[in-house]
């Protein structure tokens, strides 16, 4: 095998491989050997056929084998002897349209090799923490919209408003016939809360108990069953009942509701979740800057390709949001701006920064953080589970999206240690004023 460099340009490279028409014989042949021992031809006894037929019945197959692991090779031997580490997919093509059997192999391969990376000196990060403790208002506040969720409803005298529950018997008929599942008894609907197809809560809105009401609608075109979709529909309802709702009455019963033991373990419950979001949204203040502080201290050359990916991910997701409606890639071309190429720059520095530090200090996601990982997302699919794991064990790409905030978080928890951290008690609107800010800046 004979490696000869034809590009080092930055971090560019380019090499041709020679592979010898010997060694890939070489190959071929050892191939063969380790497979003789299972085959069987006529005429030959398991094991004992001769070498020269078995190349005669098989050599041409395992040859586009032998090329690719031969390439392979070298490819792991480069990389090892060289020790760089390609950005992106080596590029791989044979030279020339005329090879055949007996010819030595020629390939190019081209890639951008990872660059060199300055260890940042991390004890000269400083960096400040909001702290924010949950006070009485804060729980009481949290307390009332538990008490909201928790609502019972009243008979009340009078006509129906947005928000009463009414309860009713209906029937839906379309070009004046009962359809199936437009039908129902002592049906209980809160006004307002979309249950119900558009325009249908609303006109049952002034309805009182004793009442008949024709609700007049039409379905939508994308409606789910297909052969109600824009149909016209009228709805016969009787009004059965009005009832207003009513927060439940903030004490001990309400809080075994919500699997505390009396109101004074709920509200404990209560100031540990908020100091948790708090806490949250503190570090994600001290995350960003934590990588502003870095993108200053570490610069190095970027792989161009790698950036350009990047941008292009950036414009397209960017684009995307600004068109909603637009669900598919069926749309013109997207070019990034350089305020998108700018952006794509810190996230490609940052990224290879944060990822050379996990790598130079042993930091792994671990399988049991993989698996808690995969049932967090697992639980969006209701019973559908296992299908979910499934599909994320076949699926490298999908591994690899859940791996990497995991250990993005893990090495940014390494260079908070490593850094000099001072606490800042503050107040939530201060910390929710940061944590908007952030949003501004994204």
């Amino acid at each position: 095998m004979q490696v000869t460099e034809t590009l080092n340009d930055g971090l560019k490279r380019g090499y041709d491989i020679t592979i010898s028409a010997s060694e890939l014989d070489a190959k071929v042949n050892e191939k063969l050997v380790e497979a003789r021992p299972e085959i069987e031809m006529k005429g030959f006894r398991k094991g004992k056929v001769p070498m020269a037929l078995l190349k005669k019945q098989y050599g041409q197959r395992l040859l586009g084998e032998a090329m690719q692991e031969a390439v392979d090779g070298a490819m792991a031997e480069h990389f090892e002897k060289t020790g760089d580490r390609p950005a992106l997919q080596p590029q791989v093509k044979m030279k020339g349209d005329d090879w055949k059997e007996g010819d030595d192999v020629e390939v190019e391969m081209s890639y951008e090799a990872l660059p060199e990376i300055p260890e940042p000196d991390l004890s000269a990060v400083t960096l400040e923490k909001m702290v924010v403790k949950a006070d009485d208002a804060d729980v009481d506040e949290a307390l009332e919209g538990l008490a909201k969720q928790a609502q019972n409803f009243e008979d009340k005298d009078g006509a129906a408003e947005d928000g009463d529950q009414v309860t009713m018997d209906f029937v839906g008929k379309v070009d004046g016939e009962a359809f199936e599942g437009g039908t129902a008894d002592d049906f209980p609907l809160v006004l307002g809360s979309g249950q119900f197809i558009p325009g249908f809560e609303e006109q049952l809105v002034g309805v009182k108990a004793g009442d008949e009401k024709a609700v007049e609608v039409s379905f939508p075109e994308q409606y789910q069953a297909a052969h109600l979709a824009g149909k016209a529909a009228v709805f016969d309802c009787t009004i059965k009942a009005v009832k207003a709702p009513k927060a439940a009455e903030i004490d001990d019963e309400m809080a075994k509701q919500f699997g505390a033991e009396d109101l004074a373990g709920l509200k404990s419950q209560i100031a540990e979740r908020l100091e948790a979001e708090y806490a949250g949204a503190s570090r994600a203040v001290m995350k960003r800057a934590l990588l502003d502080q870095l993108d200053d201290a570490v610069k190095f050359d970027l792989p161009p390709a790698l950036v350009e990916a990047e941008a292009q991910q950036i414009a397209h997701q960017l684009w995307h949001e600004e068109n909603p409606d637009v669900q598919g890639h069926d749309h013109p071309k997207i070019e990034p701006t350089e305020q998108h190429k700018t952006l794509a720059e810190r996230r490609v520095r940052l990224g290879l920064l944060l990822a050379e530090l996990g790598r130079k200090n042993e930091i792994e996601v671990t399988d049991a953080e993989m698996t808690q990982a995969v049932m967090n997302q697992a639980r969006q699919y209701p019973g559908q589970e296992r299908q979910f794991f499934e599909f994320i064990q076949q699926n490298q790409q999908m591994q690899q999206q859940l791996r990497a905030p995991i250990f993005e978080d893990k090495v940014v928890d390494y260079v908070f240690d490593q850094a000099t951290v001072t606490e800042k008690p503050v107040d939530k609107d201060t910390l929710k004023a940061a944590v908007e800010k952030l949003e501004e800046d994204e």
